[in-house]
């Protein structure tokens, strides 16, 4: 009899040891204790559970804070102007860098952000794909900055915001100094290719050689100096050309001048496709193809092709000259735009070139909001497409 008291004691007598240590743990939850004494049995285990992977979680979570405190810190400290955007251009954080940047245009926490400037405005309405160099904020004219915006989510972008204002003044200050000097030594030249031409070679025979590379250097140095008066007008020059241009006369001068250049060492061909006419610059538009066509007959040898066609394409409108010359290396293709960069500098002067070329090029098409497109492969040639855009098209008219 006494066995089966026991039997029935022990489980109620657990039961209401249990029950209190339940009511403890109330308590001291209700009291605020962050620890609680883990008393044995059931109870004890699940509360030595819970207090581990609540120390876990805290501990979790004062890392993240301390993240979250160092990257605060890091972007106070940047130079650069930073602000988190969500996906649709709403304002989530901005240090103060960004805000003495943008000034009046960097809306309140919470609201989307608008620029009062057109240009930049369509640029973060267009996607932003590319950055958005040389912006005025409305509020501080004088400033100038570069914005750029990276997608680092789904749902979340951020805009960095670069004062460029140093950077653009000496790169004025650049241009203004080629230009300044390119005017003065256009004088002299002038001087020296007009002696030069009053030597006949018979008067001086022993010095007919000399005088020859003479005249050579100094028209070559005269070639050099237009190229940077143009190069100086097309950098200084804003407004967007709005000429007609008519491209049945310019293909045709094109045609002659490639013609006269290879002096029949060349098979070279014309395909006029598209019936559409050009709104634009004919100086410029014709400096730039006549560059890419003299390029072609310099660097193809002799018996090569080179094909000039006018022709439609997905943006617009294409002028491609493409030859069978001797090709460029692939590592030099992001570079030849680039002002006096030259794959062979020995081979580019003997060919009379300046390395300036590629660069009108460059700057007489984004101009025109057009683009530059070159493709090579070693032996086999080289194809240059300048692309145009639809709003510079227009047809032809019925005369041409």
């Amino acid at each position: 009899m006494s066995n089966l008291i026991w039997l029935f004691t022990i489980p109620v007598v657990w039961g209401l040891y249990e029950f209190a240590v339940a009511l403890r743990m109330l308590y001291l939850l209700k009291r605020g204790a962050r620890t609680i004494p883990a008393p044995f049995g059931l109870i004890g285990a699940l509360i030595k559970q819970g207090q581990q992977r609540r120390e876990k979680s805290e501990r979790r979570h004062q890392r993240l804070m301390q993240l979250l405190i160092a990257m605060r810190a890091l972007g106070r400290a940047l130079p650069d102007g930073l602000a988190v955007l969500d996906s649709e251009s709403r304002l989530i954080w901005s240090n103060s860098q960004v805000e003495e940047l943008l000034l009046s245009d960097l809306p309140e926490r919470g609201a989307r952000l608008h620029f009062s400037d057109a240009r930049a405005q369509e640029w973060l309405t267009n996607g932003a794909s590319e950055p958005l160099i040389d912006f005025a904020n409305a509020s501080n004219t004088e400033l100038r900055l570069s914005l750029k915006i990276v997608p680092f989510s789904d749902q979340f972008r951020l805009l960095i915001a670069r004062d460029v204002t140093v950077a653009m003044r000496l790169a004025e200050v650049r241009r203004d100094f080629v230009a300044n000097v390119s005017h003065e030594l256009r004088t002299p030249l002038t001087v020296i290719n007009g002696y030069l031409d009053t030597f006949e070679p018979d008067e001086l025979p022993e010095y007919t050689e000399v005088l020859e590379q003479m005249r050579n250097q100094s028209r070559r140095m005269v070639q050099i100096v237009a190229d940077l008066l143009t190069l100086a007008r097309l950098d200084h020059n804003t407004e967007s050309p709005t000429g007609d241009v008519s491209l049945a006369p310019l293909l045709g001068y094109l045609l002659d001048d490639a013609n006269g250049l290879s002096r029949g060492a060349h098979k070279i061909s014309l395909a006029d496709t598209l019936p559409m006419d050009l709104i634009g610059d004919e100086k410029d538009l014709r400096s730039a193809f006549s560059n890419l066509v003299s390029n072609a007959v310099r660097y193809t040898p002799t018996g090569g092709t080179i094909a000039l066609r006018w022709a439609w394409h997905a943006e617009g409108a294409v002028f491609t000259v493409q030859d069978s010359g001797v090709g460029i290396p692939e590592q030099h293709l992001p570079r030849l735009t680039e002002r006096f960069y030259r794959i062979s500098t020995s081979r580019s002067r003997e060919s009379g070139g300046t390395g300036l070329g590629l660069a009108i090029v460059k700057h007489v098409l984004e101009s025109h909001q057009g683009r530059l497109e070159i493709e090579s492969v070693i032996g086999q040639g080289s194809t240059f497409k300048c692309i145009l855009p639809r709003a510079r098209l227009r047809y032809r008219d019925s005369g041409v």
